[in-house]
């Protein structure tokens, strides 16, 4: 036993699951490197509330290599990087070190940047 619903009242009530179920993907472009630190944190925002974090954001968590190579390749995988962007983040990774990518973001790090 199921609900039945008509295909265009359920794609007005619910318009992101229906574009999901067809198989749409939608993504957001991530296009910036910040290997340097205070260009990066004067690139951040002092709100958040609209804020979409990035791959560097991610890496910015990490505590190892490892766990950063791991960002980068799943975001590669997932699409949301580039294979380009992807393979500089590596270099910079394996020449640099995690903390090339910024200060580590630590538990309420957006709560506290954000001024709430």
């Amino acid at each position: 036993m199921g609900v039945q619903i008509d295909r265009k009242r359920f794609e007005k009530m619910f318009p992101s699951l229906a574009k999901e179920l067809d198989g749409r993907r939608q993504s957001v472009a991530i296009n910036s490197v910040r290997s340097d630190v205070r260009t990066g944190e004067s690139a951040s925002t002092d709100h958040f509330s609209v804020y979409m974090p990035d791959v560097i954001d991610f890496i910015r968590r990490c505590d190892t290599p490892r766990q950063a190579a791991a960002i980068i390749n799943y975001l590669e995988t997932q699409g949301e990087i580039t294979r380009t962007y992807a393979q500089r983040l590596r270099s910079q990774l394996k020449e640099k070190g995690v903390r090339s990518f910024g200060a580590k973001k630590e538990d309420g790090y957006y709560l506290e940047k954000g001024g709430h």
